[in-house]
């Protein structure tokens, strides 16, 4: 890698203790509890803070709603399904935000496709493009996370990720869902991604 491309590269450090870490056994907190996290996260430095899901309870989103409105340096970030009402409660839950993100995710794996969504490639495709432009209309910082990625056929992944890039994705985000793949495997999704995605770099 060339001086120049070092330079380039900027690591942004999302943390997602308010949502993800929540779901774990033992671990629910209630609006004081997030806030105080949320304060020591800024304090830190962290640039992207996903404070919650906003559909998904009175409490998530007054939780999202309540950080909006404190936290001032971190971005801060709400989860949506790929579906209108997702992502128009998580733009009403930021809007207090100085920097606020909408992180969409749509499943892409066969097994979700088949059992969990019941669509075919293209559905997935059209669905994920129109929740980044319905997103993309609130907030220009739009997140896009293709669930279970490391099941689904590279190929595919690689055009869900081009077509939600078109689309106005600022960040992607590759994840293990369950926890499938080996780090080398991992690593080689990405490289996979990085050199069939011809768009990546936008």
């Amino acid at each position: 890698m060339s001086d120049q491309q070092n330079q380039n590269r900027n690591i942004i450090i999302f943390d997602t203790t308010l949502r993800d870490g929540e779901q774990s056994p033992g671990c629910s907190m209630n609006i004081a509890e997030k806030l105080e996290i949320a304060r020591s996260l800024q304090a830190m430095k962290v640039d992207v803070i996903e404070a919650g899901f906003a559909i998904a309870s009175p409490g998530d989103f007054d939780a999202v709603q309540a950080i909006a409105s404190e936290i001032t340096e971190s971005t801060v970030c709400s989860l949506a399904r790929s579906m209108e009402k997702d992502i128009v409660a998580a733009a009403d839950a930021i809007k207090p935000a100085r920097k606020g993100r909408i992180h969409v995710f749509c499943a892409t794996s066969a097994v979700h496709r088949q059992f969990k969504l019941k669509r075919a490639k293209e559905e997935i495709i059209k669905m994920s493009v129109e929740a980044v432009k319905l997103a993309k209309s609130f907030t220009q910082d739009v997140e896009f996370s293709p669930e279970d990625a490391s099941r689904t056929e590279p190929d595919f992944l690689a055009e869900v990720v081009a077509a939600v890039i078109e689309a106005g994705a600022t960040t992607v985000n590759i994840p293990d869902t369950v926890g499938y793949a080996m780090p080398a495997q991992f690593g080689d999704l990405i490289r996979y991604l990085k050199a069939n995605v011809a768009n990546i770099d936008q």
